[in-house]
């Protein structure tokens, strides 16, 4: 149940995250208030970074600024190593 819940939250964030980049992208070319690239990221960080990698992919967001072309990616497999590593061990203690 648990890893259920987990994926449903992984999968609400990274469609939030998906959403909320592609918003900011039709703000910037609106000339609308913009969403805060602190918010950008940090939505990343709480497990959208497949969303937000595919985001600025589709809507060619944000690729210039090296803070996400670089700190997206790098989000990304840090939760890969993170989610590898608890696997790993929980799987050896069982």
């Amino acid at each position: 149940m648990t890893l259920r819940l987990l994926l449903y939250y992984l999968l609400a964030a990274n469609l939030l995250t998906f959403v909320i980049y592609g918003i900011d992208k039709w703000k910037s070319r609106h000339n609308r208030w913009r969403i805060p690239e602190a918010t950008l990221l940090l939505l990343a960080a709480l497990g959208g970074s497949i969303g937000a990698l595919l985001a600025m992919r589709v809507f060619h967001h944000k690729t210039q600024h090296k803070k996400f072309r670089y700190g997206v990616p790098a989000i990304l497999i840090i939760q890969l190593a993170i989610t590898a590593f608890c696997y790993y061990r929980y799987t050896s203690m069982v």
